[in-house]
């Protein structure tokens, strides 16, 4: 049964959904907005959609062809019967239509963080995207300036903490794959094991053992894994995935023998390396946006568009993180580092609101509206953590998060749809957000409702400290603001179909303001 708090809490945003209209036409007519519970339904329909074409797929892949690792990885990503209530694949929260991101409108309007497999439990952020994601480097920390783009700082890593490192499986997506299955406020499965066993009885299980190797589901099974399977993950330390080399905080609930226990975790392994290969293939990251077409002498940036682009890789400075490097011809437009924007609590998050047990016994943020997101200071201080040395440098690193791709960053399904930006999702435009990096430090700070905020005021960052000074006061005019959101729209994939990669056009430099 449903707690108290949770009942309200849903309650309130289904009659959100249900007494906001939408006008039509003229204004003559309106049709009710969407719900929460429809909304959820439509991303869900959306995804079968997605897999039936996955599966038909797997179904006629050769199994040596190069396709055919990415043909099995699609098909795990848009599956929902790999979460504990079979309802709930990697693509709910990174969906194709929004650039591999969250797909319901109403939820970035409001609440902000997915629901789970369990549809009362919320998780903590926004989910970051799927899309180029492949492309970040095992976590690393270099101490010499020659090394790498800093000395003594982050680079590399998944999810907006960093803690998927892949530095077991040498790829961070596929790390981040393993995370999410068994996360309570994700996919909620109790183990690895689960996650295996429910991939074992898909009708797809033979591409991939053709695939991937015919013994991958040559395990001893106990009568009752099902059973044991059914119930959700409610263990609190592993709320952050299953990230390793630091301490398995992951019970083994299902009885195998040790070779078997061997092959569960191999057969996981390959399960996320199919899926990172589908995350890094051509259908997720293909360098398609207008702005590719534009480096290939396809297209031509319109005066906007090119004025946009000169400031981003100028007065703007969104190029010192989000790097173009002159010469790149598929630019990733991040540099894979860490920053403190300063950006405000976001207090409509849904992940405040569950503080008491759900039905399971669960509960999600004892701390309620008192918890403070560390980001990557958070990770360095989890068990997730294995290097000590890193422990002792998470004070530094408090309100941290990853620096994302701003590729695809205005895809949407329709000019409408509304995306959330941040950590947390407290922007809800491309123009919000340019406008904070903009005036962060000219503007005075306001309470969170106040008149004026995101306009002529903001309110304080969440984490004071570690602050990137670099960004915020730009001294941009309103209609230099607009032309970056003008470039950045040139970044969303769809607008041509690549070929070969031809000579880069000649980027701008460093320009003083229009």
């Amino acid at each position: 049964m449903w707690s108290r708090g949770y009942t309200i809490w849903v309650l309130a945003i289904a009659i959100l959904g249900a007494t906001a209209f939408v006008a039509r036409d003229s204004g003559a007519q309106t049709s009710p907005a969407p719900t929460l519970q429809s909304e959820i339904a439509q991303v869900e329909e959306s995804v079968d959609e997605h897999y039936r074409e996955a599966l038909t797929q797997t179904s006629q892949v050769y199994p040596g062809s190069p396709e055919a690792v990415v043909a099995v990885g699609k098909v795990l990503f848009f599956d929902k019967n790999l979460s504990v209530n079979g309802n709930t694949a990697c693509a709910f929260c990174h969906t194709p239509e929004t650039g591999y991101q969250g797909g319901s409108d109403l939820i970035n309007r409001t609440i902000v963080d997915q629901p789970g497999s369990v549809r009362t439990r919320y998780s903590l952020r926004k989910p970051p995207s799927a899309a180029y994601a492949a492309f970040s480097p095992p976590i690393q920390y270099p101490t010499k300036t020659g090394q790498a783009k800093c000395a003594n700082c982050f680079i590399g890593g998944n999810f907006w903490d960093l803690r998927a490192t892949g530095l077991r499986l040498g790829n961070p997506a596929a790390s981040q794959a393993q995370g999410s299955p068994v996360n309570p406020t994700e996919m909620a499965n109790l183990e690895p094991a689960c996650v295996v066993r429910r991939i074992s009885q898909q009708p797809y299980r033979t591409a991939f053992e053709n695939v991937l190797g015919p013994r991958s589901f040559d395990i001893q099974w106990p009568a009752n894994v099902d059973a044991l399977c059914s119930s959700p993950n409610n263990n609190p330390l592993t709320r952050i995935g299953s990230e390793v080399p630091g301490p398995n905080v992951t019970p083994w609930i299902v009885p195998l023998s040790t070779a078997d226990r061997v092959r569960v975790q191999d057969t996981f392994d390959l399960m996320a390396r199919a899926i990172a290969a589908f995350e890094a293939s051509p259908e997720v990251s293909p360098f398609s946006s207008k702005f590719d077409a534009f480096l290939d002498g396809k297209a031509t940036l319109s005066p906007a568009e090119m004025r946009g682009y000169t400031l981003f890789n100028g007065a703007a400075r969104c190029n010192d993180c989000h790097v173009d490097a002159p010469g790149d011809p598929r630019p990733l437009f991040t540099d894979n580092t860490t920053s403190n924007l300063g950006i405000p609590k976001n207090p409509s998050l849904a992940y405040y609101s569950q503080t008491t047990p759900d039905q399971y016994g669960y509960v999600v943020n004892p701390e309620g509206q008192g918890f403070v997101d560390l980001g990557v200071g958070g990770y360095l201080r989890s068990p997730e953590n294995g290097n000590a040395a890193w422990r002792a440098l998470a004070p530094s690193y408090d309100g941290r998060f990853r620096t994302v791709t701003v590729r695809n960053v205005d895809k949407r399904p329709n000019p409408g749809f509304v995306k959330a930006y941040g950590q947390n999702g407290y922007f809800k435009s491309l123009k919000e957000i340019v406008h904070f990096y903009n005036t962060r430090d000219v503007l005075p700070h306001c309470a969170v409702g106040s008149p004026g905020e995101k306009a002529t005021c903001w309110p304080v960052p969440e984490i004071p400290r570690n602050l990137n000074t670099k960004c915020c006061n730009l001294g941009l005019t309103d209609q230099q603001e607009d032309d970056i959101v003008s470039f950045l729209g040139t970044l969303s994939d769809g607008y041509f179909t690549p070929t070969a990669v031809s000579s880069g056009v000649q980027r701008p430099k460093e320009a003083a303001l229009e």
